[in-house]
């Protein structure tokens, strides 16, 4: 049947000559939903790669559905390819499970009952028939309808005949919903899914967990999404270096919260005791048995009983030195490694930079400011110690409202700043100048050789200490990102620009920068998408709406780090 289980066993893959998964194990059985959680290249994609056959395993063994989908961050098609096509590809099987029910129902009104085959094609049909019903086949194509609804891509095919438009003419977070719709409508048993809430707004991510929530095949997801976790996730593998391997753990992220924290001090407690152990062992198997030595002269006030009692005394000792060392080589042998440094964002950084006095005036005011096509916006005042959250859907003016604060984009209306205001700004896109200097030199370099010895950025916790003598451009997305945020957090302005933050980095790290955030001297401005966040944000909110008075401009902004 297809509604089967996803087994991987003793999973080992090695990338790079690291090795990135170590018999790692896992089951997904249907109605199961597992999140994959943990730092950029702790092995998500990697795992989700093998387990959907792109990537062979060094070592182990998956069984997987033949119908297995998986989510692909670029759609199979060519630009050329109409939304049509794609919908068509994606309702092949229902179409294809319907076809070969009217076929075989017709056969078997035609075989007598009496004929050998008879019973054959009344099992064909039972398989076929069980199959139709678990894709719900019947339904399809009003479910395709539902699902581009649902998540935003229902528009697309108005002005052209039965959805005509191209590839070509989405822009990458249209194709991503567009694959990803493609894969809901087809209904497998088991779906592989990495980063499926990208691209999506609150109403597609609603969406998206109901439609997981009610999938009766198994679900693999990997996701910094937070409150996707929360919604959808009935199991979650954190794939962050542990003493016993991978934790797993039954439930939702909010409940895996505790259990991380209790687990990351059980290993470290463990940890301590077993090195003061081999310490006390060290001791035992070589200070003690150099003090009773056999030929150690007798004191004293031993001389008298030094011959009787040496052959027993030698025996004991020597017995608990023998003692002493088996247990020594058995531990050595086996102890706890020592737990990594977690990457940990450190809050003080964002307090370290010395406030001016509060101005009476804003730090910036805008009035009637306007971008065409992009943003609106009749009144803002960001105060000296503001923590502004900036919402609205895609295309409503979030990152254009950030550069027009940072004064990296002209505006229409009225601007007013501080004199004396600084600034720094966090966009999506980040670029250096110079891809082949180190990140520490860029660090250093950027900072000046004073401010980054005073706040070093091993200090920070947002790159590892394996990734600072690396070029910058080899680094990950993610890893550019956070450097960018390091050089920002080291010496902070008094006005702070974030446009997604908590993209690119793992749950633990979100959490740590949002409580950051409400700490430390100065004005902090952050545009979010991040569900979790904004559910627990404690400062004012503004929410943006499009701007639909004239055609939209195009616009592109993005850190460019220099340094001489």
């Amino acid at each position: 049947m297809l509604q089967h289980a996803l087994l991987a066993h003793d999973l080992v893959r090695d990338l790079g000559g690291r090795r990135v998964l170590d018999g790692l194990s896992l089951t997904a059985s249907p109605g199961r939903r597992i999140g994959l959680i943990g730092e950029n290249g702790a092995g998500k994609s990697t795992l989700l790669r093998v387990l959907a056959g792109l990537d062979e395993p060094d070592a182990g063994s998956v069984s997987r559905p033949e119908d297995l989908g998986y989510l692909h961050q670029e759609l199979p098609f060519r630009a050329s390819s109409t939304i049509a096509s794609v919908l068509d590809d994606a309702l092949r099987e229902a179409r294809a499970d319907l076809a070969e029910l009217d076929r075989l129902g017709a056969e078997i009104a035609r075989v007598p009952d009496t004929d050998p085959s008879y019973v054959d094609l009344l099992d064909a049909y039972g398989r076929r028939l069980e199959q139709a019903q678990y894709r719900e086949s019947w339904d399809a194509d009003r479910r395709a309808a539902l699902v581009l609804d649902g998540l935003g891509l229902g528009a697309l095919g108005r002005g052209t005949p039965r959805h005509g438009r191209t590839l070509g003419s989405l822009s990458g977070g249209q194709r991503g919903r567009l694959a990803l719709a493609a894969l809901l409508v087809r209904r497998p048993s088991a779906l592989l899914l990495d980063e499926p809430t990208n691209h999506l707004d609150d109403g597609a991510a609603a969406f998206l967990e109901e439609q997981l929530r009610d999938h009766p095949g198994a679900v693999v997801v990997a996701t910094h999404d937070r409150a996707f976790l929360d919604a959808v996730c009935t199991h979650l593998i954190d794939l962050d270096p542990a003493v016993d391997g991978p934790v797993r753990h039954g439930g939702n992220y909010s409940a895996y919260l505790g259990e991380q924290r209790a687990e990351r001090e059980r290993w470290e407690r463990r940890y301590a005791e077993e090195q003061q152990e081999l310490a006390h062992l060290r001791h035992s198997a070589g200070v003690t048995a150099h003090l009773v030595a056999p030929d150690r002269g007798p004191r004293d006030n031993e001389k008298m009983g030094y011959g009787h009692r040496a052959g027993r005394v030698q025996n004991q000792v020597a017995r608990r030195v023998r003692n002493a060392a088996r247990r020594l080589a058995e531990l050595e042998r086996t102890q706890v490694p020592e737990p990594p440094r977690p990457l940990r964002f450190t809050p003080a950084a964002l307090a370290a930079a010395a406030a001016e006095e509060d101005a009476p005036q804003p730090l910036v005011s805008l009035r009637d400011v306007r971008v065409p096509g992009r943003l609106a916006l009749e009144a803002l005042d960001v105060t000296a110690d503001d923590r502004l959250l900036v919402t609205g859907g895609n295309g409503t003016g979030k990152s254009t409202l950030l550069a027009v604060l940072a004064g990296h984009l002209a505006a229409e209306g009225t601007v007013r700043r501080h004199p004396r205001l600084t600034v720094g700004l966090l966009t999506q896109d980040t670029e250096f100048d110079r891809a082949d200097r180190t990140v520490h030199d860029t660090y250093r370099l950027a900072l000046g050789p004073a401010r980054a010895e005073r706040v070093p950025l091993e200090s920070l916790g947002l790159l590892r200490a394996a990734d600072l003598d690396k070029p910058v451009g080899r680094l990950s997305v993610g890893q550019r990102r956070r450097l960018a945020l390091a050089l920002l957090v080291a010496d902070p302005p008094r006005l702070l620009l974030l446009d997604e933050p908590t993209n690119h980095l793992s749950p633990r790290l979100c959490d740590e920068l949002e409580e950051a955030l409400g700490t430390g001297p100065g004005a902090i401005v952050l545009a979010s998408h991040d569900r979790w966040l904004r559910r627990r944000w404690q400062g004012r909110e503004l929410r943006l709406e499009p701007d639909r008075s004239a055609p939209p401009a195009p616009v592109r902004v993005c850190d460019t780090v220099t340094g001489t």
